[in-house]
């Protein structure tokens, strides 16, 4: 299967599992919102170009905030993840290993300490863009602190959940491609 129809078919479920299934779960807890649908933008190649990233990353958002009802909401946040992504990788990783090596960040390709840093770091980051951007302001601390820590844990669980039950074929580069 192509990258280009691999990535189309991700956009698509991650789009679906998050506005059908996700969004429709009740409420945990007034702090728990799951968010899984930002694992598409971490999942994708190495090599894509940060302006292709970024553009990619802001659809997807758009897409989403078409199907919650939120303009702009996961767009900007989206677009936050699509921007900080290569600083995490270019941090976490060696390059002449794992980028010559491996096609796409994965439990394989970066090893399981190294991946769950990634999600961590990414998923924070998302979650305390989309709570801020929601209130327009930090309200109560202890509340917004609250609500972006156990959001981010239950979302971390679903993303390696999600990475142990699809089969995601770690796909190695050769001179040849």
């Amino acid at each position: 299967m192509s990258v280009l129809l691999k990535n189309i078919i991700r956009f698509i479920l991650f789009i679906l599992v998050q506005a059908f299934v996700l969004d429709k779960v009740p409420l945990l807890h007034q702090y728990i919102k799951p968010w899984l649908y930002l694992l598409f933008i971490l999942w994708l190649p190495f090599d894509i170009s940060r302006n292709w990233l970024l553009i990619i990353s802001f659809v997807f958002g758009l897409v989403m905030d078409m199907f919650s009802g939120t303009p702009g909401l996961h767009a900007a946040s989206c677009v936050m993840i699509g921007f900080v992504r290569p600083f995490v990788l270019n941090a976490l990783l060696p390059h002449e290993k794992v980028e010559i090596t491996y096609f796409e960040p994965s439990v394989r390709s970066m090893g399981l300490p190294q991946y769950t840093i990634y999600l961590l770091i990414l998923t924070f980051i998302h979650h305390v863009v989309i709570v801020l951007i929601e209130w327009m302001q930090f309200g109560n601390f202890f509340y917004f602190i609250g609500k972006v820590t156990l959001s981010t844990i239950v979302s971390i669980g679903l993303m390696l959940i999600a990475e142990m039950i699809t089969f995601r074929k770690a796909r190695f580069r050769t001179n040849a491609e």
